[in-house]
């Protein structure tokens, strides 16, 4: 006799529950909690998550997802049709969207996915048959907050703790691949990363203000400096590495996502603009120091790095100012006014937990 529960009937441990989150990296990780407490609900459930390509790939291999189905297939989407066939196929008995498109709404409800939990805040928001009311732009609570709360229409109370479990997966080889990237650039012994971009998702720190702090940690702290990025980053990576007379690496545009896990996982600490680097440090342990600006939709209060090993520096402006209008190859005026003196400090800071002693190199698998 089938255990699969009827399809009028609640959730139970042995259901079939989807988790859409297609967007980028950061916010995939920071949907990761929502896997841990379903799992913990419902021990036997079949949990998927649909995701894209790149924002998904870091989460492979994650204990409590147990199929990712992919959104895209880049530089395209699935085709509606296709994907709608794949889903009715799954046969899911919830669907909890985190991140709500017209598109992804329709797929849900098109899918005939009995129980649909969205937001009930957006036009749409009628093919959602479980609404949750929050204003995420309003930014009051955490990402990882706002995205437990979707949990609650399932019967899934959940609490996020710091810090939060996240056991990213690393496979063997991109360890491997990390470390012999590492020798051939020269870096040896301690190292830290800094990861100037952000991919156009937020305020960013001067580059010119990470060279003059990459100098001082390597000549004060004694570390080697690693620079991160995507392909498209890497002349800014460059610009900063050539700031810094040695002992500093440019891997823009060099590493997958799995590699990039294994480096920051290795590393002393990261710097970074509030971006999905810095949430795949978290989730591996490493301490990070965030820069964020004062506007609230990207601010700490919402996107901050959920852990106590981390500082999170903001712009001593108490007011928005007119620079910061995130037009491409308009500095941030607001940003630049977090000096590389005060971000030295909070690694300082940070370093003074007693936390650099344990990462002097990348782990061992």
């Amino acid at each position: 006799m089938s255990t699969v529960p009827p399809r009028d009937q609640p959730l139970n441990e042995h259901s079939r529950i989807l988790v859409v989150r297609t967007d980028r990296m950061g916010d995939v990780v920071l949907t990761l909690p929502v896997f841990s407490f379903l799992r913990r609900r419902f021990p036997r459930a079949r949990l998927v998550l649909l995701a894209g390509r790149y924002g998904g790939a870091i989460v492979e291999g994650f204990p409590h997802i147990d199929e990712i189905i992919w959104y895209d297939d880049p530089p395209r989407l699935v085709p509606f049709r296709v994907m709608l066939g794949r889903l009715r196929k799954e046969r899911f008995d919830a669907a909890v969207v985190v991140h709500p498109t017209l598109r992804l709404a329709m797929l849900a409800f098109l899918s005939r996915i009995p129980l649909r939990v969205g937001t009930g805040y957006r036009y749409y928001s009628f093919l959602f048959n479980r609404r949750v009311y929050a204003h995420r732009k309003t930014a009051e609570r955490h990402e990882v907050e706002y995205n437990l709360e979707l949990l609650a229409p399932l019967d899934c109370a959940a609490v996020a703790p710091k810090p939060l479990e996240l056991p990213i997966d690393i496979p063997s080889a991109a360890r491997a691949t990390v470390r012999a990237l590492l020798e051939r650039t020269g870096v040896k012994g301690g190292y830290a990363v800094m990861h100037p971009g952000s991919g156009g998702s937020a305020r960013e720190w001067p580059p010119e203000n990470f060279g003059i702090l990459a100098r001082r940690v390597v000549q004060e702290l004694n570390l080697s400096v690693v620079v991160t990025g995507t392909a498209r980053e890497s002349a800014l990576a460059e610009g900063i590495a050539r700031a810094v007379p040695e002992r500093v690496a440019n891997l823009a545009g060099k590493l997958s996502v799995k590699e990039l896990a294994a480096l920051l996982q290795g590393a002393g600490f990261l710097v970074a603009n509030s971006t999905g680097p810095l949430h795949v440090a978290v989730a591996v342990g490493t301490p990070v120091v965030g820069l964020y600006p004062r506007i609230p939709v990207m601010g700490p209060g919402r996107w901050g790095p959920y852990t106590d090993l981390a500082r999170v520096l903001v712009p001593a402006m108490t007011q928005q100012c007119d620079d910061c209008t995130g037009r491409p190859g308009v500095p941030c005026a607001c940003m630049a006014s977090i000096t590389p003196d005060t971000a030295y400090a909070a690694v300082e800071d940070l370093l003074a937990q007693g936390t650099l002693a344990k990462r002097q190199h990348v782990h061992e698998s």
